[in-house]
């Protein structure tokens, strides 16, 4: 936060700089320039006067004398021009409006940021980083849960919720019973069924995904054919089950969803590889 507010005060300065002198003393008239009207009129005096004198002296008649003032006069009015209304115009100072002025960008800069910008990140509480939980915070927090779904069994969002957590901890016997408390929302959402035949494989002890957790595999690909997480499943139950061509077809199914020369597309093409040589 000093930060911004150092640059946010710099920022307002320059601006203070630039913006309100003229208004505090007022614009002020180009340094005048020097009267050419009155430097012509002065010449022209004398050279009326040298005409004038040449007149006297006999030197000139009276028909060349006109016609020589004449002449002087033509040229003085070509020469002096009219002055720019830009060289005149000039006005006092707007004081008043450079205190409204001063006094208004403090506020524009803070409300410009509320609005456009991210107030909250002016708050160093808001934008360190929240400390990480311990493992024994966690599990205090599950077993919170546990103890809440045993008061609420008919929770089916909190059984999920509690499934998920046991599943990331990798008690994964517990999990399964907490998925089996929430079948009810299990049995209609493809994601829910692919975790739950996961989870159920994981706590078998070498099983794999033979009996429930197929059902419920093939279960989740009757709601979506392309699920991917199922056709994962599939495919891995299949080549288990030494039935290639089912596992063959459950992960070519599978190749267009996942990104090329990804991990799981160089697994996925040589598990397939395998399958078609019957290895």
């Amino acid at each position: 936060m000093t930060q911004f507010a150092i640059f946010a005060t710099l920022m307002i300065v320059v601006v203070a700089v630039m913006v309100l002198p003229p208004l505090w003393l007022g614009l002020r008239a180009p340094k005048a320039k020097t009267n050419r009207k009155e430097m012509n009129l002065d010449i022209f005096r004398d050279q009326v006067a040298d005409l004038e004198r040449e007149k006297a002296e006999g030197n000139l008649s009276d028909a060349n004398f006109e016609q020589a003032k004449a002449e002087v006069q033509r040229r003085l009015l070509e020469e002096v021009e009219p002055e720019s209304a830009a060289e005149t115009t000039s006005h006092g100072p707007s004081r008043k409006i450079a205190v409204f002025l001063l006094l208004l960008m403090p506020i524009f800069a803070v409300t410009g940021y509320a609005l456009l910008g991210n107030p909250r990140a002016l708050d160093p509480t808001q934008t360190s980083a929240p400390p990480k939980m311990t493992q024994e915070q966690i599990n205090g927090m599950v077993a919170k849960l546990a103890e809440k779904m045993a008061a609420n069994p008919d929770d089916l969002k909190g059984w999920l919720m509690l499934a998920r957590s046991y599943k990331t901890m990798g008690r994964f016997e517990e999990a399964a019973n907490a998925y089996g408390k929430a079948e009810k929302l299990v049995n209609e959402d493809p994601d829910l069924l692919a975790s739950y035949a996961e989870t159920i494989a994981m706590a078998s002890n070498g099983k794999g995904l033979k009996g429930k957790p197929m059902q419920l595999v093939e279960r989740a690909l009757k709601l979506d054919p392309k699920h991917p997480h199922s056709l994962f499943l599939a495919g891995a139950a299949a080549m288990e089950a030494g039935e290639n061509k089912k596992g063959i077809a459950y992960w070519e199914a599978l190749l267009p969803q996942v990104e090329p020369g990804s991990e799981i597309d160089q697994m996925l093409r040589s598990g397939i590889d395998k399958m078609k040589a019957g290895k």
